[in-house]
């Protein structure tokens, strides 16, 4: 499911910038990027299942099986001719990789593909959550992502949040992508320079991901960086997508 309130689908010629949420987090984290993108983009989000409007389905445990499961609702909800710019960070970045394939394949446009925090998609992280449990697993999670989420200090707020925390890590640190072949659409990594969980080589691997363009870029900040950094994760989006259509007018005769 996409979630995009009072914005109808379908707009012509326009570019969405389809977003794809981290580990436990839910559409309404990129609702403030609709004010940042001034106009730039229509902003929408990919809405999993566990979390918000669609909290009580059960959670998927598979990268490619959510992808699938989730790409019918996505290309009803952009449209016919609508350009797509996908960006995930860390679980959303493998999650938009997977996407970024199925839309190409069903013709849907991909301008560019802006992944985040995530090392290349044939790389698995080494240190693990997935099998812990209670604090073992939530100190863990916050060692990974370098915050703590204040829900999970009130008992009732933890016990139904964990459950689609779990599953989320599950099939991020299990994901294997569904094809070796890369897209054909740009790639922009995007890292905090400060992260310990994703390396700036790991975040480089992208590169190998795409038979298009590829560039990399650092901001201040760890793991969580795009937590208080929107407008200018926006700013670079638009930078690297202006230079992309400069050149492919360039290209042509």
């Amino acid at each position: 499911m996409v979630t995009d309130p009072g914005v109808p689908a379908g707009h012509g010629e326009e570019t969405t910038l389809l977003c794809v949420p981290f580990a436990g987090a839910g559409p309404s984290f990129f609702h403030p990027w609709r004010d940042l993108a001034a106009g730039r983009w229509r902003v929408t989000s990919v809405e999993l299942p566990g979390r918000e409007r669609r909290f009580l389905d059960p959670p998927y445990r598979n990268v490619v099986d959510a992808a699938r499961g989730e790409i019918d609702d996505i290309v009803a909800d952009l449209g016919e001719g609508t350009r797509t710019v996908l960006f995930g960070h860390s679980l959303g970045a493998v999650l938009a990789y997977e996407l970024a394939h199925l839309l190409s394949a069903r013709g849907v446009p991909v301008e560019r593909l802006v992944v985040s925090g995530s090392p290349g998609p044939w790389t698995q992280r080494e240190r693990r959550a997935a099998g812990l449990e209670g604090d073992e697993f939530l100190a863990r999670v916050e060692e990974f992502a370098g915050f703590r989420h204040e829900a999970l200090d009130h008992p009732e707020m933890r016990e139904l949040i964990l459950p689609t925390l779990q599953a989320d890590c599950e099939m991020h640190e299990a994901y294997v992508p569904s094809t070796d072949d890369p897209v054909r659409v740009p790639i922009t990594s995007l890292r905090g320079e400060d992260d310990g969980l994703v390396t700036a080589e790991e975040a480089r691997q992208w590169r190998a991901a795409t038979t298009a363009g590829f560039d990399y870029v650092e901001f201040p900040g760890d793991h969580m960086y795009l937590v208080d950094l929107g407008r200018q994760v926006l700013d670079v989006i638009e930078r690297e997508s202006a230079r992309e259509r400069g050149a492919d007018a360039a290209a042509r005769p």
